[in-house]
């Protein structure tokens, strides 16, 4: 087949799919499930299509950033009554997914939806139902406490932000001491991240509940992240979050919370770029932490790790549609240099909060196991 002959055939044969998949789409849309009160719109079907439904009837051009394959987003169709709508293409990975509305060359937020700190800044949210969103579902168990912390950081010269989750029953058992996690979000988000898009609180409860994990603290704050411009982590210092991190807020935690205050009882993980600062800090202070955890955030290699002191495991986890490869080799050579390491890799996601919601409940269960 000619060179030309092969792109009309290809063009062609890309455009009766996006049809065929449109003439199949199941019209039992729903809100969905972050939606603000009493808002129809955005809405989510069976198949995991999302709909959109926007209002702006003196605007000629709107368009949602969600959409596949990086063309674009969803362009919304305006109608006669000024609301612009619209269909993604095809059905979106299961879980939780940041959008914004493009609307005359401005980006702005979905007022359908409720928002969520990403990519610098706060963003609309939509869930596609999960399959085994069972784990990450609010039940009727004991629940824990998810509370703000002000932290005095002389580094930064500031009053510092992080939240603390307590397990089921902190606040009764008054002798009783916990180990910690330490838990770190991504690139453009922030400190609300785990909470709120990741429902570790949720995982937290429910495994607890089920008995299939210690229960312990976790503790999230910001990173120092943001100030870097996308594409440029290679000039990232660690430094700064570091001392914020190792001298002033792990010690405010361990005096103000029953906390099992030394390296045996305590781990750090985070998710992408939170995995990279995993990464440095528990290779630069190693006796700090006993227990690493890289979320689509890396991975370690038996010569970094050597002469130092051993970690009591390594879990290392991403997306099937990410780097799995790496992700199992990584651990198989730490295995056979004698660490104890645990790879997981997520079905059918990508970089994405899916990803992680369920590396943490894979991890959760393996922490501060004798």
């Amino acid at each position: 087949m000619k060179l030309k002959q092969a792109i009309i055939f290809s063009v062609a044969l890309l455009a009766g799919q996006s049809i065929f998949a449109q003439n199949n789409v199941v019209e039992d849309f729903k809100p969905s499930t972050l939606n603000q009160p009493g808002q129809v719109y955005p809405q989510v079907n069976s198949q995991g299509y999302a709909r959109f439904k926007i209002n702006a009837p003196e605007a000629d051009s709107v368009r949602v950033s969600l959409g596949l394959g990086g063309r674009g987003g969803t362009l919304l169709t305006k109608g006669t009554d000024g609301f612009f709508t619209g269909t993604t293409e095809g059905p979106m990975d299961e879980g939780f997914h940041y959008y914004h509305l493009t609307v005359e060359g401005g980006i702005f937020n979905d007022p359908g939806t409720l928002n969520y700190y990403g990519s610098t800044r706060w963003e609309s949210g939509i869930e596609i139902p999960a399959h085994d969103q069972d784990f990450y579902a609010l039940k009727d168990v004991p629940h824990g406490n998810v509370q703000q912390i002000l932290f005095p950081s002389k580094s930064t010269g500031t009053q510092r932000r992080a939240f603390v989750y307590t397990p089921p029953g902190y606040e009764k058992n008054k002798s009783e001491k916990y180990p910690v996690l330490y838990l770190q979000h991504g690139w453009g988000e922030d400190e609300t991240a785990w909470s709120n898009q990741g429902h570790a609180n949720l995982i937290m409860d429910n495994l607890i509940a089920d008995g299939k994990t210690k229960p312990f603290i976790i503790v999230m704050t910001y990173g120092m992240t943001n100030e870097l411009k996308w594409g440029h982590m290679k000039d990232f210092k660690i430094e700064p979050f570091q001392t914020v991190l190792v001298d002033e807020l792990i010690p405010y935690v361990d005096a103000h919370f029953r906390t099992l205050a030394d390296k045996s009882h305590r781990a750090m993980g985070g998710l992408s770029m939170g995995g990279m600062e995993t990464h440095l800090i528990t290779l630069n202070k190693p006796d700090v932490f006993s227990y690493y955890a890289l979320l689509s955030g890396g991975i370690y290699t038996p010569d970094e790790l050597k002469n130092k002191s051993k970690p009591k495991l390594i879990f290392i986890s991403c997306g099937s549609r990410e780097r799995p490869e790496g992700v199992k080799n990584a651990v198989i050579a730490l295995k056979d240099a004698g660490y104890n390491a645990v790879s997981y890799v997520s079905e059918n996601t990508a970089h994405e909060f899916l990803t992680w919601r369920r590396s943490l409940h894979e991890l959760a269960p393996v922490l501060f196991r004798n």
